[in-house]
């Protein structure tokens, strides 16, 4: 399961290693850089959930690589700036720039993690609103982004994994055959149908707790598997693991 990846730009070594041991405390993965440049060429690569940003750095400036990272509109990675500068005049430019947040140092190791899974939190609501979802547990299916989510982090998923997984869940509480299946999203009328069972094993190791005795993907004897969609739960807390465990399949569009 993919954890929230933090990327942190700070060229103070033993800065960077507090900001690290911080940010890994909450359960998430921190990738430092000590300037900007390798930060953003990183990022071309691999897009991380949140940045973590020192205004003051060798070569290109951290103003600087908010203006280079900012200049994608549709980029909402958050970025907050952790900065010695408290000065009115930098705080006001880095969030016209579009910063998401500032904290100066010294700073408090639980506001930091606090603002970070807040951060977060935003992003999530934010692409929420634009996307055709469907809830499950503590997933979230991104159907216009083809992404799977489990609370803010990014389940890795192959396309064809993504495809089956949707299927299965957009017709949850149906018997589905391994034939209507492959035909519905491999989009041909005859092949191996064997591939639908590999690709129900994976996303059961994927989405499951137990892979051999699953909660959502239920095998139908004689017949095919069932997205399991029993005990709705509509509302549930965000911040209730209870809550989020109870639910099931539903689907809902947010506008």
């Amino acid at each position: 399961m993919e954890k929230s990846k933090i990327l942190i730009i700070e060229d103070e070594p033993q800065m960077a290693s507090l900001i690290s041991r911080y940010v890994e405390s909450g359960g998430m993965d921190a990738v430092s850089f000590s300037n900007a440049e390798d930060a953003l060429d990183s990022i071309k690569k691999d897009v991380p959930h949140a940045v973590l940003l020192d205004l003051n750095l060798p070569g290109m400036s951290g103003m600087d690589f908010l203006r280079r990272f900012r200049a994608d509109e549709k980029n909402i990675v958050p970025v907050i700036v952790v900065s010695g500068n408290d000065r009115d005049e930098d705080i006001i430019a880095a969030l016209e720039l579009g910063a998401d947040d500032f904290v100066t140092k010294p700073f408090s190791p639980r506001v930091l993690q606090a603002r970070l899974s807040a951060a977060l939190r935003r992003v999530a609501k934010t692409e929420a609103a634009v996307e055709e979802t469907i809830q499950f547990g503590e997933y979230t299916i991104l159907e216009n982004s083809c992404v799977l989510k489990r609370g803010t982090a990014k389940v890795r998923l192959s396309a064809r994994e993504f495809d089956v997984l949707n299927f299965l869940a957009r017709h949850a509480g149906e018997n589905l055959s391994p034939e209507k299946i492959f035909s519905a999203v491999w989009k041909v009328s005859s092949g191996d149908i064997t591939a639908v069972a590999v690709y129900i094993q994976r996303l059961r190791k994927k989405i499951e707790k137990d892979p051999q005795n699953p909660r959502y993907i239920k095998t139908v004897f004689r017949y095919g598997y069932r997205f399991e969609s029993s005990e709705i739960t509509n509302g549930a807390s965000e911040d209730s693991d209870e809550n989020e465990s109870a639910a099931a399949a539903k689907k809902t569009t947010k506008n």
